[in-house]
């Protein structure tokens, strides 16, 4: 016999434990449709990875786990794009602006590039996605703590090269 949940073992569970999923996600989520939709994701992942579930009994603690972290991606996603719509267009710059908006642009992204993976990563999620630091933490596998100081010697490193540019 292999080892792993059955199909059979995760029909049983899906039809015992469904609706509880669904009402784990609805706190979660704010959408019904959402809900349902995370929940057969979960099922559909832990489907696909049941062999590695080597106990059928802890069968419902992965999906519980699976729901928990659909759902903040899904609420992630959300909110990003959240933010990027409720940005009011600018008006338009003359074509002055425009050409020495260009010039600061070129020099930061160049600026940026000079910088360490986890400090251009830090700053990036940090300023242009406008995430909190605690979601960057989260986002990137990191302490909160460490997003700081990558935040601050990363600034620190911009300031510099872009003193060097002017």
């Amino acid at each position: 016999m292999t080892a792993g949940t059955t199909v059979d073992h995760l029909t049983e569970t899906y039809r015992a434990h469904y609706r509880s999923l669904l009402g784990l996600a609805a706190l979660l989520l704010d959408d019904t449709a959402s809900c349902e939709d995370v929940v057969q994701e979960a099922f559909i992942r832990v489907h696909a990875a049941r062999k590695r579930v080597r106990e059928p009994e802890k069968t419902l603690a992965y999906l519980r786990q699976t729901v928990v972290n659909l759902s903040r991606s899904a609420l992630r996603r959300r909110i990003l794009g959240l933010k990027l719509l409720s940005k009011p267009m600018p008006d338009m710059a003359s074509a002055e602006e425009g050409a020495y908006d260009q010039l600061e642009r070129d020099a930061l992204i160049k600026a940026m590039r000079g910088l360490q993976r986890r400090q251009r990563e830090v700053l990036v999620l940090r300023y242009f996605a406008d995430m909190t630091e605690a979601q960057v933490a989260e986002t990137l596998g990191l302490s909160v703590g460490s997003v700081k100081a990558y935040g601050s010697r990363g600034i620190a490193a911009l300031r510099v090269a872009m003193e060097a540019q002017a």
